[in-house]
């Protein structure tokens, strides 16, 4: 398109004749956006964010965030006269005397999850897809605080009503602060103004809540788009793709209506669970007191992994010049959450010293092409949905009449075996997915055609694979592999000269050797190993350029063929 559309030009030049931005609208408001349906994920989160905005702002008129303690007036008879504080009473003064308090309520609330649960999947996205590469390393670190605020953030607000269930939550958040070494008492007395439960801690979470946790989001949201704006999108290979266009529909008027439309049905969606799935019903709860316990309470999911550690972790303590250290708690609390926030952090750094490929990137994996990163992923959902799910082991042992100790034992070895497990499946998965994608370039698609041979054998006609999937599978790019070899002096590259370098080559060579690299004609031997499953590259690597190139790298036959 060598002319913006009449709208856009009339804009621009109106903007531009009387403070100069007419240039910038035109170029910004023809950016190209591709049209992948996996690219949709993020703008659920964003979506899901503006709705919170919205519905915070409408409670924030009718909340009350005080411990101050009243008697309840209100139209729900059940708790008429109980002695509760008032934030909880004006929690049920939303939910039963403001005209549409509830669904505003149960609509925030839905749109919490989705929140959470769309950054975590647009996440999953990035990670499989490798666009966390270079040069959107910042835009990674960036979404990765996001997410950790989101689960503080729903931390803060999810204790606001001060119900039962909500005090529990917050007792254990006490506890877990309590546990840290040194400073945990002080850092409790700092937040809860004293002996727990106290009067301070509503207020301060309301303050956190709806000024500092939000301010930030908004600001690393910003930042975000603006990284993903100026660095454009990551794409699919295909036909006509390259690593420096982008195919797509515009930002006008494509990309916006397409938003729009999007943003319409996110919201449908919310309010249509908000009105038929009730959640949070903090009048069968009650009030919280410190006295009291409930079974079967269990935190929002995002919050679950770290509730099912807690659940899973044996009752250790060390005792150590009159000062106790609660591993039972601290452990838990912290270990899960860091080893997942922490390794996310690291991962893209760690890849590119691994691979040593500093290059930019901006194709998206097909995640079979790259089966490590893929299987530590899966083995990463894998860690954390055996907390998740554990964090309702009570339940699971009460509906399904299974020992509670039982359900703790099994998850306290399933959570070393079942990523390990992850791994290996999700592994060899993505072989068998890239030797189907090879097959496919070389011996083409199943026709539905039955064919007779002069000598009487039975075939099934196959045709060429259609241009774009061609395309689309022949976009898998070489994963780099620092070389390991020798040159014809004996004398290894300078990388691998010392003890650090020989690993890193090690695991270089185990995560980037390819596997199963793309040939274009193959014998009807070859096709047959196809077949059967079985290695096939051992003759075929020959003819192969990349495989050839890392053989003669590595100074020995047949490396990087298997």
């Amino acid at each position: 398109m060598k002319t913006a559309p009449k709208l856009i030009a009339g804009v621009s030049t109106f903007l531009d004749d009387r403070i100069g931005p007419g240039g910038f609208l035109k170029r910004n408001l023809r950016k190209i956006f591709p049209d992948h349906w996996s690219f949709l994920l993020g703008e659920i989160a964003l979506y899901s964010f503006i709705i919170l905005l919205l519905t915070g702002t409408f409670l924030t008129f009718w909340f009350r965030p005080s411990m101050g303690e009243v008697a309840y007036s209100g139209s729900y008879q059940p708790l008429v006269g109980v002695r509760m504080s008032e934030a909880y009473a004006s929690a049920l003064n939303i939910s039963f005397d403001v005209r549409g308090g509830l669904l505003i309520r149960q609509i925030h609330h839905w749109a919490a999850l989705l929140f959470v649960a769309g950054m975590t999947v647009h996440m999953l996205r990035v990670f499989f897809t490798g666009a966390y590469r270079k040069p959107r390393e910042l835009n990674w670190l960036i979404g990765l605080g996001l997410l950790t605020l989101a689960l503080l953030e729903g931390l803060t607000g999810y204790s606001l009503p001060d119900d039962l269930l909500s005090g529990a939550g917050l007792r254990i958040t006490q506890g877990v602060i309590l546990g840290i070494p040194v400073v945990g008492t002080y850092l409790a007395f700092l937040l809860f103004g004293g002996e727990f439960p106290g009067h301070d801690i509503i207020p301060r979470f309301f303050t956190i809540h709806i000024l500092l946790i939000p301010g930030i989001l908004l600001a690393l949201i910003s930042a975000h788009l603006v990284l993903m704006w100026v660095q454009k999108h990551t794409q699919m290979p295909g036909t006509g793709r390259t690593e420096k266009n982008v195919v797509g529909g515009p930002f006008y008027p494509s990309f916006m209506a397409k938003s729009g439309a999007f943003f319409l049905f996110t919201f449908a969606v919310i309010a249509l669970l908000a009105t038929f799935a009730q959640i949070n019903p903090i009048w069968l709860f009650g009030p919280y007191t410190p006295a009291a316990i409930s079974a079967g309470s269990q935190p929002d999911f995002y919050m679950g992994f770290l509730e099912g550690s807690l659940r899973l972790m044996p009752s250790w303590e060390i005792n150590f010049l009159g000062h106790t250290l609660s591993l039972s708690v601290l452990i838990p609390a912290l270990l899960p959450m860091g080893v997942i926030l922490t390794g996310l952090a690291v991962y893209p750094f760690v890849e590119q010293w691994v691979t040593g490929d500093r290059r930019e990137h901006h194709f998206a994996d097909r995640p079979r092409d790259n089966p490590v990163r893929t299987g530590i992923g899966f083995a990463g959902i894998t860690f954390y949905g055996l907390l998740w799910l554990l964090g309702a082991n009570d339940e699971i042992s009460a509906n399904f009449h299974i020992s509670l100790y039982l359900t703790t034992i099994f998850g306290r070895f399933a959570i070393f075996i079942g990523p390990a497990l992850a791994f290996v499946v999700a592994y060899r998965i993505c072989i068998g997915l890239q030797r189907r994608d090879a097959e496919m370039l070389s011996h083409g698609v199943e026709s539905g055609v039955i064919k007779r041979l002069p000598n009487g054998e039975y075939i099934e006609v196959h045709t060429p694979a259609t241009q774009d999937i061609a395309d689309h599978i022949r976009g898998k790019e070489e994963i780099p592999i620092i070389e390991s070899g020798v040159d014809g002096d004996g004398i290894p590259p300078k990388e691998t000269r010392t003890a650090l370098g020989r690993l890193r080559a090690k695991v270089s060579e185990a995560y980037g050797t390819d596997h199963v690299p793309l040939e274009e004609e193959r014998s009807h031997d070859e096709r047959a190993a196809i077949g059967a499953g079985d290695d096939v590259h051992a003759d075929a690597g020959e003819r192969n350029p990349i495989t050839r190139r890392r053989r003669q790298r590595s100074g020995r036959p047949g490396g990087g063929a298997r």
